[in-house]
């Protein structure tokens, strides 16, 4: 499996890590395709927030629209942006890719390709609504960054480790974790 991760500037860098983790050690994933945002590091930073390093783990600058992930033809199965700023959705929302990310998110949509937002953000706004609205009318997956509480979760890394569950289920790949009916008392 050949997967895009993106990062927004959006609070939340420990989401793009546990995601990136757990890829890492799944060996149904050969590459992945890593792109940040200008200020995803300096935010990723100042939250404490190191990315891993893999030999799978490709790195391009969100400015090399040459990269393999802006052409449909490089055969990406899948893409996450995580988090996912709404100016970075506003963005593919409205067909401007200007940057990596935004062209990589344009090519999963025009391939009818999976791509899943973890949107980052509150409170929401009509204009991010309505984009949201509109890319989820596209295919898109619009999975907002709300942790679940059913585990009760001890620390705010298995909290957020909820979000990245749902994340990889849909990517198609097993999560483990947290099965309502299954994991109760």
């Amino acid at each position: 499996m050949k997967l895009i991760v993106a990062v927004t500037a959006a609070s939340g860098a420990l989401y793009a890590r546990l995601l990136l983790e757990r890829l890492i050690a799944c060996p149904e994933v050969e590459r992945i395709a890593l792109v940040r945002s200008r200020h995803a590091s300096g935010v990723a930073d100042h939250e404490g927030v190191s990315l891993p390093c893999d030999p799978r783990i490709e790195a391009y600058d969100n400015d090399d629209l040459f990269a393999p992930a802006a052409s449909g033809s490089a055969r990406y199965e899948a893409m996450v942006v995580i988090p996912c700023s709404v100016g970075t959705v506003g963005r593919i929302a409205s067909g401007v890719s200007r940057t990596l990310i935004e062209r990589a998110a344009d090519v999963m949509l025009k391939e009818r390709r999976r791509l899943v937002l973890v949107v980052r953000e509150t409170p929401l706004s009509l204009v991010h609504l309505r984009n949201m609205a509109f890319l989820a009318e596209c295919g898109a997956v619009i999975l907002p960054a709300c942790p679940a509480f059913y585990a009760n979760p001890a620390t705010v890394e298995a909290l957020c480790t909820s979000v990245v569950d749902r994340v990889l289920a849909q990517l198609g790949i097993a999560a483990g974790g947290f099965e309502w009916g299954k994991n109760e008392a």
